[in-house]
């Protein structure tokens, strides 16, 4: 259901376009000039505006204008006029649709729905996205060695460096213990007194502040190993 404004000073051409557009479903009133529209508009609003160019007092182009400045309602522009250059200004002032009279009721009215699907997805492209799909996290790119920020600035790994980053993105929020670090770089044995990936670790950590600007979200487990604790997609 779709709220209309008609402004029309023809009273009986108003008064069959709001009785018609009531019968199919829409909320209809009936302004006979500018005026009438402003006082109806301060008190309820409304979807799309049907305006004669010809109104008395202020003419339907100025009103078109007046509204674009600060509305994106709806305007089907309805005039007796014919001349192409008419249909210009009316589009060129705002009006999205422009109809010249005599025109069939039912043909307003379709003209009414499809304006209105149009605005609806006006709306759409302009909502922004659910939280869920605009939060970024950190992205692992395989192929390019690199580690993504969430701000998508780039860390360049090391072969041994991409080795641990594998792992520990594999298994993200998941401890990985020293031992499977120390295998995956091909060593047999883990040494406790061998404190070269802790060395790593930290030297990563320094890179990634100085290129990403980014804490690196990678913490020490006491008594395990390492763990990547920010969400993480990889590719």
């Amino acid at each position: 259901m779709v709220s209309v404004a008609v402004v029309e000073d023809e009273s009986s051409l108003r008064a069959d376009l709001v009785e018609y557009l009531g019968a199919c479903g829409h909320r209809a009133i009936g302004c006979e000039d500018a005026r009438a529209l402003d006082q109806a508009l301060s008190v309820r609003s409304v979807d799309i505006i049907i305006l004669d160019v010809n109104l008395p007092g202020e003419n339907g182009f100025a009103v078109a204008s007046r509204l674009r400045e600060h509305s994106a309602v709806g305007i089907i522009m309805l005039t007796a006029r014919g001349m192409n250059i008419d249909r210009v200004v009316g589009l060129e002032v705002g009006a999205d649709v422009y109809m010249i009279k005599p025109v069939e009721l039912r043909e307003i009215e379709a003209q009414v729905r499809a304006l209105a699907r149009r605005l609806e997805g006006r709306v759409s492209e302009a909502a922004p996205a659910p939280a869920a799909h605009t939060a970024k996290s950190w992205v692992y790119d395989q192929l390019a060695w690199t580690l993504l920020s969430p701000a998508g600035a780039p860390l360049k790994l090391t072969a041994h460096e991409r080795i641990l980053v594998s792992l520990l993105v594999s298994r993200p929020g998941e401890p990985v213990s020293r031992a499977d670090i120390f295998r995956a770089l091909g060593k047999s044995n883990w040494d406790p007194a061998d404190r070269s990936v802790d060395s790593m670790v930290r030297r990563l950590r320094a890179k990634g502040i100085e290129l990403t600007g980014s804490e690196l979200p990678v913490e020490a487990v006491h008594g395990t190993g390492y763990v990547f604790t920010a969400p993480v997609s990889v590719r």
